[in-house]
């Protein structure tokens, strides 16, 4: 029977290219803020849920593992990607089981949860094994522009991808599992309806400063201020994913906290990092601001590279304390955050000073909208990319020796 299912089962991924094909050929369906809420409230139906999701993330697997087949050869056979490609590949047949069963049936509905479950478990670790097939990458053939420009691309819309099906995913498991989460009993699925921001910038701080005092045994103080242009008075509140803040946030403090450390570490304190947060018509933004030296123009788009860090290269060595800096996606996966929702996160920084960390989210849940990729025509042509001819004179790295010209006058 063993030996069977063995055939079966291999049969089935020799398939794979023909349903990957079959289900790329459509665009995902982005979901708004509001049509999550909508779709959680007490009239949520799981048999809709069903229906939807067994078509719709077959879509968003098949779209960016189309991408990650027009990654170079040489990365895509890293054994990191390989297993990565496997996981995608088994997670999509795990939802095509689904393809012809009736939502009618009380059983497949609950099969089908468990099937999200072990999918969300299978991909728990994405993030650090794609980051260790990059470092393979690198370490073995070193880096070139046009291979570090193919990969950012990518790794962008990989990550936003996995960010896309784990919300779709938890929305259903945690709506349909029959339990309330009793220290948020308010919220829907992972989203509260009235996260209190100032609330999240604690919490995220908190977390921060605990690492930041295990490894330099001080920390810098938080000052917050809200500025609620409706309501004065009122605390501000959104339409948002907690987590979602809290993971922008606490990567945030981390970056300040260590540069504002390292920065004052011979002065008798440490100056306090300060969050402000404003509520508009349009936009809820926060800026957080640290005096921790700040880093160069030239620098700042690097700290959005998954080619980059300031921070050396963890080791991998299953301690049980987190790190403080590392692969050096924090900053880039939390712009995605940032971005999922149609906002951003960008810095603005004066070196010899510090830096200004802002994050703009949409402050109406219709206007908060799925940003998701989408693989066409478009989206091939940037793997495509030839190296060309600069159309700018491209600056000496080390300034010019005036002396030289001095001397030959």
């Amino acid at each position: 029977m063993k030996f069977v299912r063995f055939l079966m089962k291999n049969a089935a991924l020799a398939n794979a290219p023909k349903h990957i094909d079959h289900f790329s050929k459509f665009s995902p369906s982005p979901l708004s803020m509001k049509q999550f809420l909508d779709f959680g409230s007490t009239n949520a139906c799981e048999k809709t849920s069903y229906v939807f999701l067994r078509q719709e993330l077959p879509v968003r697997l098949s779209n960016i593992l189309k991408e990650i087949n027009l990654l170079p050869d040489r990365l895509i056979s890293t054994p990191s990607v390989q297993m990565l490609q496997s996981w995608y590949v088994q997670s999509l047949f795990d939802i095509m089981n689904f393809l012809d069963k009736s939502p009618d049936d009380h059983r497949i509905l609950t099969a089908f949860t468990e099937a999200l479950v072990k999918i969300r478990d299978r991909h728990n670790d994405v993030v650090p094994t794609m980051a260790q097939g990059v470092l393979e990458y690198k370490e073995a053939f070193g880096q070139d522009h046009i291979t570090n420009q193919n990969v950012q691309y990518f790794l962008d819309r990989f990550y936003m991808s996995r960010i896309s099906i784990r919300m779709l995913i938890n929305q259903h498991t945690l709506i349909f599992d029959g339990t309330t989460n009793p220290a948020h009993p308010k919220t829907i699925g992972s989203i509260d309806p009235s996260c209190k921001v100032a609330e999240v910038v604690r919490d995220a701080y908190e977390s921060a400063k605990f690492l930041c005092d295990q490894y330099y045994l001080g920390s810098p103080e938080l000052e917050i201020e809200e500025i609620n242009s409706k309501c004065q008075k009122e605390p501000i509140s959104m339409v948002y994913v907690p987590s979602h803040l809290y993971h922008m946030l606490f990567e945030l403090f981390k970056n300040a906290m260590r540069a504002t450390v390292e920065t004052h570490e011979s002065s008798p304190s440490l100056p306090p990092i300060k969050v402000m947060v404003a509520l508009g018509d349009e936009d809820l933004s926060l800026k957080m601001s640290d005096q921790g030296g700040g880093v160069p123009l030239r620098k700042i788009e690097k700290l959005f590279s998954y080619m980059y860090s300031t921070a050396p290269t963890p080791q991998v060595d299953h301690s049980e304390r987190a790190p403080l800096a590392g692969f050096g996606y924090g900053l880039p996966i939390s712009r995605l955050y940032a971005q999922y929702f149609q906002g951003d996160l960008q810095l603005y920084s004066m070196e010899g000073y510090g830096t200004d960390a802002v994050i703009y989210l949409k402050a109406l849940s219709t206007d908060s909208i799925e940003k998701l990729p989408v693989y066409n025509k478009s989206a091939w042509r940037h793997y495509k990319v030839s190296q060309e001819a600069d159309d700018w004179c491209v600056p000496s790295k080390e300034p010019l020796n005036l002396s030289v010209h001095r001397d030959s006058k």
